[in-house]
């Protein structure tokens, strides 16, 4: 009984098979547009909530941040650099990009700008840690929708499964291990840390597993995409 509550609690090891899986990362029916799209825009919201409760940012704006310290490009230019390096790490893993890729830069970007004007900025304490709490949790569970598409991750996804296919390590662990590392460098380089940046790296991954086994149960099919899945789900 306990060990079937646990199983059944714990996050996702692995990136299921959905019903709406795309059979290409640049062909897809209406409703895995649809379910990308959502998942992105859950994952901008997320991204939105995080930078309203002024609390601290994501360890990928930190690193952004430290890289603009250190050279002056400005922290735009920053982030364009940091994913164009991030997806030259694609390479060895074997990793290619899709219409997910694309839309991932562009639906979170607006997501991000339209949802945040919006929200109230709250200076007490404790709704300032529920909106760390809720952007974690629906960058978790946006992840999980969106990388249940196949329709190619974006570049810091795709470097998190593109690792937990080729190594078999749990995307949890991945995801954890990615997110605490840039953190550590981005604070080395000069980056701003809160309260909720530390959050962030720490429960990122959990949350990513725990939103990929809902989608699961969503519309898994009881298969595990593993990489000798990844060509023939590829254009």
């Amino acid at each position: 009984m306990l060990t079937t509550l646990r199983r059944w609690l714990a996050p996702a090891r692995s990136v299921p098979v959905t019903r709406w899986r795309a059979r290409s990362r640049w062909a897809t029916s209406p409703t895995t547009l649809l379910i990308l799209l959502v998942g992105l825009w859950l994952f901008g919201t997320g991204e939105a909530l995080l930078v309203d409760s002024q609390l601290g940012v994501s360890p990928w704006t930190v690193l952004a941040e430290g890289v603009d310290l250190q050279t002056g490009i400005g922290i735009g230019w920053a982030t364009f650099f940091i994913s164009l390096t991030v997806l030259l790490l694609w390479i060895p893993l074997r990793e290619r990009p899709g219409l997910g890729t694309l839309a991932n830069a562009v639906v979170i970007a607006l997501a991000l700008g339209l949802t945040a004007p919006l929200l109230p900025q709250p200076s007490a304490v404790g709704w300032q840690v529920f909106e760390v709490v809720g952007g974690i949790a629906l960058i978790g569970l946006g992840s999980g929708l969106y990388l249940t598409c196949g329709l190619g991750p974006g570049p810091r996804d795709g470097w998190m499964t593109g690792v937990h296919q080729r190594t078999g390590l749990p995307v949890a662990g991945v995801r954890a291990l990615i997110e605490i590392s840039v953190l550590v460098a981005g604070w080395a380089l000069g980056g701003t840390v809160g309260v909720g940046t530390v959050a962030f790296a720490l429960f990122i991954g959990p949350s990513v597993g725990y939103g990929l086994r809902l989608a699961n149960r969503i519309g898994g099919t009881g298969a595990a995409l593993t990489s000798a899945d990844a060509p023939a789900t590829e254009a």
